[in-house]
C-alpha cells in the first residue's frame, strides 16, 4: 500500500511539473500558482457564461464524494430556480481545495477560492453586471466573515487590477447564512427539520451536531443560534438536542447533561450533522469508530469539558444508549431540499433587495 501511494505521489509530481513548465508568460518564465489558478477560473467562466448575472455559492469545502454530490445537486437546483443567472461554486478553505486537488478520499477535483471567481467575473469579455454571493454557511460566524471580506476586497479593488469604472457600476448582493435571523430563520428551519424527523423524535432522541466556533472566533456571537434552534425544536419534542464540535458549553458532553436533566437515561440516540454537507466531521466526529478516550469505565474530559478522541456515536454508546451505525443519519443539510430552500430564499431576498452595502455587510445585530 505504501509503495503504491508513493508511486502515485511521484506520478502526480511529474504531471504537475509538466503542467507548471508548460505554463509560461511572455518572458518564458513559469507562472506562479496564483496566475495559474486565476487563468483556469477565467477560462471556465469565459466558456460557461450565458447570462449577464451570476450567483457565486461559497462553501467551506470538503473532500468527500457525498459532499461533492450535494454541492453538485445544489448548483443544479440553483440553475433551475434562477434561470437568468450563471451559477458557480467556490470553496473558502485552502486545506479543502488542496486536498481535493490531491484526490483525498475521492478522485482529484479542482475547486477555487472566491477571489478567483470574483476576479474572473470582472475580466474583459465577461463583466457580469450583477453578482450575487450566497454564503452556504449555517451560522453567521467566522467563515461567514471571510465571505464578507472577500466581497470587500473585490469591491475595494484590493489588488488594483480591476477596472474602476466596472466596479463603480456592477451590482453586488449578498445571500446570508441558513440561520442568519433568530426570529425568522431559526423557527423555519426547526419546523422543516421537525417535519422530516418528528416520527423519530416521538420516541427517540434526535441529536444534531453543528460545527460552532471556538470562543475567540465566535464572530457576531453566532453560536447562540444552536441554542436557539434547540429551543425551537423542543417546542415540537423534548427529544431534540443540538450540540457542536467546537462551541464551548455545547459539546456532546453538554448534550448528554441536558439529556440527563430531561431524565433520558436510555434508548436510541439518532445523530444528524447540522452542517451543509456530511463531510469529515459527519463521517468521523459524529459517526466514526474512535473511542480512544474510553478506558473501559469512564471518559476523561479536557479542560473545556469535551471528551476528545471519541465520536458522538461511541460516546453515547458507552453511556449506555443504543447508538450505532443504524442510528447515524448521515445527510448534510444541502441534501434536504426543504432546508436547502431556506438558503435559496435568502438568495431571492438578496436579489430582490437593495445592492449590498459592503461596509455593513448585513451582519447580524
Amino acid at each position: 500500500m505504501m509503495k503504491t501511494k508513493s508511486l502515485m505521489i511521484a506520478l502526480l509530481a511529474i504531471c504537475m511539473g509538466v503542467f507548471f513548465n508548460s505554463c509560461k508568460d511572455d518572458k518564458n518564465e513559469p507562472l506562479n500558482n496564483y496566475s495559474i489558478y486565476q487563468n483556469a477560473v477565467n477560462e471556465t467562466v469565459m466558456k460557461q457564461k450565458k447570462n449577464n448575472k451570476a450567483i457565486l455559492l461559497v462553501a467551506f469545502g470538503s473532500t468527500w464524494e457525498q459532499a461533492y454530490d450535494a454541492f453538485d445537486a445544489t448548483v443544479e437546483a440553483y440553475k433551475q430556480q434562477f434561470p437568468g443567472y450563471d451559477v458557480y461554486l467556490s470553496f473558502s478553505s485552502a486545506i479543502c481545495i488542496n486536498r481535493a486537488a490531491a484526490g483525498e478520499n475521492v478522485d482529484p477535483r479542482n475547486f477555487y477560492a472566491p477571489p478567483f471567481w470574483l476576479n474572473a467575473f470582472a475580466q474583459d469579455g465577461v463583466r457580469y453586471n450583477e453578482i450575487v454571493i450566497q454564503s452556504l454557511q449555517v451560522i453567521p460566524g467566522e467563515e461567514y466573515t471571510r465571505v464578507i471580506n472577500y466581497i470587500k476586497d473585490f469591491a475595494n479593488n484590493s489588488n488594483g487590477d480591476i477596472d474602476d469604472n466596472y466596479l463603480a457600476n456592477v451590482t453586488l448582493k449578498l445571500g446570508v447564512p441558513l440561520l442568519q435571523d433568530e426570529l425568522s430563520d431559526v423557527p423555519q428551519v426547526a419546523n422543516e427539520l421537525n417535519k422530516l424527523y418528528k416520527d423519530l423524535a416521538a420516541e427517540h432522541v434526535v441529536a444534531f451536531m453543528g460545527h460552532g466556533n471556538p470562543d475567540p472566533y465566535d464572530t457576531y456571537k453566532a453560536n447562540v443560534r444552536y441554542t436557539q434552534l434547540e429551543e425551537a425544536l423542543q417546542q415540537y419534542s423534548k427529544n431534540y438536542f443540538v450540540g457542536t464540535v467546537d462551541m464551548i458549553g455545547n459539546f456532546k458532553t453538554d448534550v448528554a447533561e441536558r439529556m440527563f436533566d430531561a431524565h433520558i437515561y436510555s434508548g436510541k440516540v439518532y445523530c444528524h450533522p447540522l452542517m451543509s454537507i456530511d463531510g469529515d466531521h459527519g463521517h468521523n466526529d459524529m459517526a466514526g469508530d474512535d473511542d480512544d478516550n474510553w478506558d473501559g469505565v469512564k471518559f476523561t474530559p479536557n479542560a473545556e469539558g469535551e471528551v476528545e478522541d471519541t465520536s458522538w456515536k461511541m460516546f453515547f454508546y458507552h453511556l449506555g444508549y443504543e447508538c450505532n451505525n443504524s442510528t447515524m443519519i448521515e445527510k448534510g443539510l444541502l441534501e434536504l431540499p426543504t432546508i436547502r430552500q431556506v438558503w435559496m430564499n435568502h438568495t431571492k431576498d438578496a436579489i430582490n433587495g437593495e445592492p449590498l452595502d459592503f461596509y455593513h455587510s448585513k451582519n447580524p445585530e
